[in-house]
Formats: C-alpha cells, sequence, structure tokens
C-alpha cells in the first residue's frame, strides 16, 4: 500500500512538472496578445498577474478601455505582434515598493498597428513568472 502511494505521488509531480515546463513563458505571452489581437480582452485580463489586477481590479473597466484605447480611439481592427527572446531575471519588481518576485522571464512583445492613423508599431516588454502554478504576465510600472 504504502508503495502505491509512493508510485502515485511520483506520478503526481511528474504530470504537474510536465504541464509547467510545457507551457512556456513564451506560450503565455502569445495567448494573451493573440487574445487582446482578436479583441477578447476578457480572456486576456484573466493571465493577469494578482499584481497587475491591483492595477486593473475591475475586468470590465479593462475590457472598456483596451477596446477603447485600440479598437475606437485608433480605429484599429486588428494587429499582428512578435515576440523577441526571453531573458530570465533572478528577481524583479513591477514597481518600486511591490513584492519582489523571483525567477521572473522578460519578453519584449511589438505590436504592428494598422489604423485610421496609418501603420505604427508599440514596443513593451513583458514580464511572466509563476503564480499558483500558472504563468502570469505582468508590465514594468518602474517609471
Amino acid at each position: 500500500m504504502f508503495v502505491l502511494i509512493i508510485i502515485a505521488i511520483i506520478i503526481f509531480f511528474s504530470v504537474k512538472m510536465f504541464f509547467l515546463l510545457k507551457n512556456e513563458p513564451e506560450d503565455l505571452v502569445k495567448e494573451f496578445y493573440s487574445y487582446e489581437a482578436e479583441g477578447d480582452f476578457g480572456q486576456s485580463w484573466e493571465l493577469l498577474h494578482s499584481d497587475m489586477k491591483e492595477k486593473f481590479p475591475n475586468k470590465n473597466a479593462y475590457i472598456q478601455n483596451r477596446s477603447h484605447v485600440f479598437m475606437q480611439h485608433m480605429e484599429v481592427e486588428t494587429f499582428k505582434f512578435e515576440i523577441g527572446d526571453s531573458k530570465k531575471r533572478k528577481e524583479w519588481k513591477a514597481r518600486k515598493g511591490s513584492t519582489s518576485l523571483k525567477e521572473v522571464y522578460e519578453i519584449p512583445v511589438t505590436q504592428t498597428f494598422d489604423s485610421r492613423f496609418g501603420k505604427f508599431t508599440l514596443q513593451q516588454n513583458c514580464f511572466v513568472t509563476i503564480e499558483k502554478d500558472e504563468w502570469k504576465l505582468l508590465w514594468d510600472y518602474n517609471y
């Protein structure tokens, strides 16, 4: 009986580690910006780290603001994005006074918009870390 319990524990942690390793930080960034490009800001909000949700505590307000800025104000229907090479950081803070996060991946993102105002690009570094066994996204507010 004891051996079966040990085997079950090993299998459980092996499966858990497989899914953690399979779902790389870059995959989360691709998923986030795919939702954003489709205008599905509710799904992208779900991928934000809890520190980001403190900045955007109201999901509906986040959806309305992102939609207004990109879709309505700039008259963009969708956009393309490219993800650069990730860089692992041992420690990082989203803003002064916030909790220091361990093992964070910095991933540059370039968004290309075709809008009423012409073609333009927006470059932003995203930061991804694990929170409650899931990859979550943050932006830098150290300005």
